[in-house]
């Protein structure tokens, strides 16, 4: 019997503090895993681009992910798609997710978690894209540290101003007036423009870019990537398709700034960028925690795929 979780389920049985729980202990230990997780893009013969993610793998955890997405940047919602979580034993499916409400949470929070490991002690946060994403960043930073002012902009005003009325804050005119008001910008759109150049930014602000997660698309300035002290995800995926394609270092990946194998910001006065372009593994973190607590406290529906 398989376990179908829908955005409804994930929501009653997710909570930001365990999921971030699950996601730094993946960043401290997915690296030791035997097999790499493999991200697949095609584009399609419609307005839109068809992802696997394969396999998400954590060690301890006696099950893997495969995340099948298609994402079409004019649609609502945007992406669309399943996770199936298999057992390690027998490969018996265990559950079917809606992936959007998983990539969601597993994007934002640890972006979240990414954003407070590398930014200073400002307090005013920006956010570029009021989306799903955005939602998630905002409510995990909240649970590691604490916020102050928050300014928002998206291109379209009123998404901005229910997002802001949600949250507390403000609605902006341009990404340049987000820089110019927050200590920590928060960014997660399908640009394939910079939205923000060196010039737009002053010394000490940390930048999070989730948008660049394919190749072609843009959020931040290469002027800007070269003055900042850059952590990515992983480096082979950010040379291939995320912020590193167009040349560029990183200076850590989160999970070295995890473990504390790479300080991070090392000043008041550095600009620090987290870029990544979303792993396999981290399906698998927020997957588990879901599936766990739905089968303990008997949430979802179960259905017999074969019958």
């Amino acid at each position: 019997m398989t376990l179908l979780l829908t955005r409804g389920d994930l929501e009653t049985v997710l909570t930001p503090d365990t999921c971030l729980d699950a996601l730094r202990d993946g960043f401290r230990n997915a690296d030791g895993g035997p097999i790499a997780g493999q991200r697949v893009r095609t584009d399609l013969p419609f307005p839109g681009t068809a992802t696997a993610l394969i396999p998400g793998l954590l060690p301890g955890v006696p099950a893997y992910t495969v995340k099948v997405n298609a994402k079409f940047p004019a649609a609502r919602p945007a992406l669309r798609g399943v996770i199936c979580l298999h057992g390690g034993t027998d490969g018996e499916l265990l559950a079917l997710m809606d992936s959007a409400t998983v990539t969601a949470w597993r994007t934002g929070l640890a972006a979240a978690l990414g954003t407070h490991l590398l930014a200073g002690t400002g307090e005013a946060v920006g956010v570029i894209g009021a989306g799903a994403q955005a939602e998630l960043m905002v409510r995990g930073l909240a649970v590691l540290r604490p916020r102050g002012a928050l300014v928002v902009h998206d291109t379209s005003a009123g998404r901005a101003a229910r997002f802001a009325a949600r949250h507390g804050g403000r609605a902006l005119c341009s990404a340049a007036e987000i820089a110019t008001a927050a200590d920590i910008v928060l960014s997660a759109t399908w640009s394939r423009q910079p939205l923000l150049r060196l010039a737009d930014t002053r010394p000490g602000q940390h930048f999070t870019s989730l948008g660049v997660d394919e190749p072609g698309k843009a959020e931040l300035a290469a002027d800007l990537l070269d003055a900042s002290v850059v952590v990515v995800d992983d480096r082979p995926s950010a040379v291939s398709m995320g912020v590193l394609a167009d040349g560029g270092t990183a200076a850590a990946t989160l999970a070295e700034v995890v473990r504390g194998d790479h300080p991070g910001r090392t000043s008041d006065t550095d600009r620090t960028v987290y870029a990544p372009v979303g792993l396999p593994w981290q399906d698998l973190a927020v997957a588990w925690t879901a599936y766990r607590r739905a089968e303990r406290e008997g949430i979802g529906r179960r259905v017999d795929l074969l019958a």
